[in-house]
């Protein structure tokens, strides 16, 4: 299905358009990656498990699904464990010990489930799933139903994403230029805030910051907020020049962060430096969907577009500088 290129840094999954890609929080090297075929427009989907090794990037299970896969999360808890979000408005739960699957399916949004997320605070195992029917919904994957649906949002929800700090508190970005923050314990919203004057396509928390979030937005702009004080962004990147469909914080360093744009490439900033803009990578030839840091390897990065390539990589601005030996 797949060919090792790209001085093995490259995967490419022939007919499948990326939308999302995850580091494993267990095995370092493994990558999930969820795609579409046809752009996600038409056909099916498949839930690609990677892995990168001395030879290169080898695939090592997939699955098909009857619509095109949209975003995918690792488990907390169980390291096989994966689950996907689809155009038909289901979840899917895979187990990638298994040859077949998947294990269980959650059909409740009426629409396109954009974004899913699996809760990283300790003491709870749930999950949170984004819509086009303008709906979030929380689930417990014991359970095989929602246990809550969060209704609020005025455009497609397009990325619904947990704190890792505060338990139970979950972001969601929106078609409606809207940043909403949520608590599951409490009915309705707890926060609006209108972050863009365009649609809102990504967010992401601070791991550093349990009041600083990232958007993401077509109007080409990443914007901080600081949950204190909402008035103004803390912090505005500008340099992509078409919509940034996603956006993560480093799990390293406190003020940097990656972006991904339908303009091909992928950028890393430190928000911190009078300059940003640390480096642009341009690899790919199409919308550039999916991106993720990883939390075992120092400045590695995973990234997949609709040019039908995964990426494994280090960027030079996140390569670690190799130490002197001290003379003793």
């Amino acid at each position: 299905m797949g060919t090792a290129g790209g001085g093995g840094g490259a995967l490419r999954l022939p007919g499948l358009h990326g939308y999302a890609a995850e580091f494993s929080p267990y095995w370092p090297g493994r990558v999930a990656c969820a795609a579409a075929q046809y752009y996600g427009i038409a056909g099916c989907g498949t839930l690609a498990v990677l892995e990168q090794n001395e030879a290169g990037i080898v695939l090592l299970r997939s699955f098909d699904w009857n619509d095109g896969l949209f975003d995918v999360t690792w488990s907390e808890n169980n390291e096989h464990v994966l689950i996907t979000s689809s155009g038909d408005g289901s979840l899917q739960i895979w187990d990638t010990a298994k040859t077949k699957g998947p294990l269980q399916v959650y059909k409740e949004h009426t629409q396109e489930a954009y974004s899913v997320d699996w809760s990283q605070t300790r003491g709870e195992q749930l999950v949170v799933s984004g819509s086009w029917d303008q709906t979030a919904k929380l689930w417990d994957p014991a359970v095989g139903k929602s246990l809550c649906t969060f209704k609020g949002h005025e455009g497609v929800i397009y990325s619904t994403i947990w704190s890792p700090h505060i338990p139970g508190c979950f972001a969601s970005a929106s078609g409606d230029q809207t940043l909403r923050v949520w608590d599951v314990k409490a009915p309705g919203v707890k926060l609006v805030i209108p972050a863009h004057q365009a649609e809102i396509l990504s967010c992401d928390w601070c791991k550093y910051d349990e009041n600083l979030l990232v958007t993401g937005a077509v109007d080409c702009s990443l914007k901080g907020w600081d949950l204190r004080n909402i008035r103004q962004p803390v912090f505005i990147l500008l340099g992509h020049t078409y919509a940034i469909r996603r956006v993560k914080f480093s799990p390293f360093h406190a003020t940097l962060l990656a972006s991904c744009s339908y303009d091909f490439t992928v950028r890393f900033w430190d928000f911190s430096k009078p300059n940003p803009l640390l480096e642009t990578v341009e690899h790919h030839t199409e919308f550039t969907c999916g991106l993720d840091l990883s939390l075992h390897n120092h400045g590695q990065v995973v990234d997949c577009a609709w040019d039908e390539l995964v990426k494994i990589y280090t960027p030079s601005c996140l390569a670690v500088p190799v130490r002197e030996k001290v003379k003793i």
